[in-house]
């Protein structure tokens, strides 16, 4: 078995061809296809991590959707001072489908 491990958002992802994954938001349109640098590759038994050898792999991705992530809610809150502050995030991410490690 096959996989690659890609650098993608801040993140690093396991991917194998046929993966859906859920990354930072890519600024492509939906049907697009995007290129995800590769930090490793495992192919079988062998291993490769070495840059020069890993710069002719490309690991090719079709973008799926664009989506907003589960919200986060922050709150701060100190006693005795009246001072209570609320803030929430929701996370741009983008789907895709892993469709070739060459």
């Amino acid at each position: 078995m096959s996989y690659a491990i890609v650098r993608a958002g801040g993140r690093q992802e396991k991917v194998a061809v046929g993966d859906i994954v859920t990354l930072d938001r890519v600024r492509e349109e939906i049907g697009a296809s995007i290129e995800l640098p590769v930090v490793l590759l495992v192919d079988g038994d062998k291993v490769t991590s070495d840059a020069d050898a890993l710069a002719g792999v490309k690991v090719q991705a079709k973008v799926l959707e664009n989506l907003r992530g589960k919200k986060i809610v922050i709150q701060k809150y100190k006693n005795k001072t009246g001072y209570k502050k609320r803030q929430g995030f929701r996370a741009a991410l983008t789907k895709v489908e892993i469709t070739s490690i060459a």
